[in-house]
């Protein structure tokens, strides 16, 4: 697979990170690693990409953060998806399906030969 474009990128983090929180509570570096574990690599995102869409995310009341313990023991932030953020969620896949179908439509029609 090509390189995708940043653009592409940026457009679909709200729906993959609030997609990936419907699997339940998560925190950055993990979100990261399911990402590029369900693109097979290919969306590799850095936490400085992710943490701001994170506080943008909470600050439109989509997910929350609370405080909570790793396995070692240590102090992690963690993320929950709320009944807001399903809902966007569940609107931001009905755009991408939109879309989707029309570039399938777009795929379909034979060019023009000039």
């Amino acid at each position: 697979m090509s390189a995708l474009s940043k653009d592409l990128i940026a457009a679909s983090a709200t729906p993959l990170v609030l997609s990936v929180l419907t699997q339940g509570d998560s925190y950055g570096y993990a979100i990261i690693q399911r990402i590029s574990e369900l693109s097979d690599g290919e969306m590799e995102w850095a936490e400085g990409m992710l943490y701001p869409i994170l506080h943008r995310l909470e600050k439109q009341g989509l997910i929350q953060s609370y405080w909570g313990k790793a396995e070692n023991g240590r102090k992690r932030k963690y993320y929950r998806l709320k009944k807001a953020g399903a809902s966007e969620l569940t609107r931001l896949l009905q755009n991408w399906r939109y879309v989707y179908g029309v570039l399938n439509k777009i795929e379909g029609v034979q060019p023009c030969s000039n």
